[in-house]
Parts: C-alpha cells; sequence; structure tokens
C-alpha cells in the first residue's frame, strides 16, 4: 500500500504516476490512498507535518509494516530494494505500507511509528515526483525479480 499526502498537481505527472501504479499492481498487491494536503497558510511547517501524519496513519490503519519514505533514510540499489521487497512478501504475515509526505515531509508520529525510512534519494524532491519514483521502482523491482526486460 501507498499512503500519500494530496493528489498529483501537474497532469502530465499525475499521467505518468498513474501508468507506473498500473504496471507495478501486476507485480505486488497495490493500494493507493490519499490524504488531504493541509493548508500551509498561517501555520508552521511542524503543524502541517503533524496533521498530514495523523492522516497518512488513520488512512493505513493498522495494515503491517510502515516504510517512511524520507531523504534521511537508507539507500537501497535497485536489485536490492527488489531482494528486499520479495522477502516481505514471502514473510506474508504483514503488508508494506509505504508512507509518502507532503509539501514538507513526513510528520513525527509517521516516523517515530516507521519500522523503515526509506530514501528514494538523497536529495529532496516534490512529493509528486517521490511518488512517481517509488512506483517506478516498485514496477521495475517486478519486472527484475521475474527476469523481464524492464531492468538493464
Amino acid at each position: 500500500m501507498i499512503a500519500a499526502v494530496g493528489v498529483p498537481r501537474r497532469e502530465p505527472l499525475g499521467v505518468a504516476i498513474r501508468d507506473y501504479e498500473n504496471r507495478a499492481a501486476r507485480y505486488w498487491p497495490l493500494e493507493i490512498r490519499e490524504v488531504r494536503e493541509e493548508s500551509a497558510r498561517a501555520t508552521s511547517p511542524d503543524l502541517v507535518r503533524a496533521r498530514e501524519a495523523q492522516r497518512l496513519l488513520a488512512r493505513a490503519g493498522d495494515r503491517g509494516r510502515v516504510v517512511a519514505c524520507d531523504e534521511r533514510g537508507i539507500l537501497m540499489q535497485t536489485r536490492e530494494f527488489a531482494e528486499w521487497l520479495q522477502g516481505e512478501r514471502e514473510l506474508a504475515s504483514h503488508d508494506v505500507v509505504f508512507m509518502l509526505g507532503g509539501a514538507y515531509g513526513l510528520g513525527d508520529a509517521v516516523l517515530g511509528k516507521a519500522d523503515m525510512q526509506l530514501a528514494l534519494a538523497r536529495w529532496t524532491m516534490s512529493h509528486d515526483l517521490a511518488r512517481l519514483v517509488l512506483v517506478e521502482q516498485l514496477y521495475r523491482a517486478g519486472t527484475l525479480l521475474r527476469g523481464e526486460p524492464y531492468h538493464k
């Protein structure tokens, strides 16, 4: 499952995200749960992160292993990520819930609940772009594990 703040704002990115979500769903059980983005008007980034974190956690429920997508998390190479996903699938005792924050990142409540923090890159990127990177890597991991030609 992917729990994400907001919906894609730019249509070309939205099209690409939906395309890769559909592709990734051929390999992994994939459910997308979006939560409302908090308005940053007249409030602090900390409060925005805290409110969005509560929405993410509520929307995801107690679904399983929480993976916070955060630039300070661990970096994995593609093959390592694919093998980790396969290992999680083989456990089959829990789902993996990827949490993607909004414009200000993830709140402490999500980071505190996370079983793992995963960096999609060391760079700061928009949450739409982070979502695209994540779903593309889910798709790539699936093709890699099945020995299909997408991965080079």
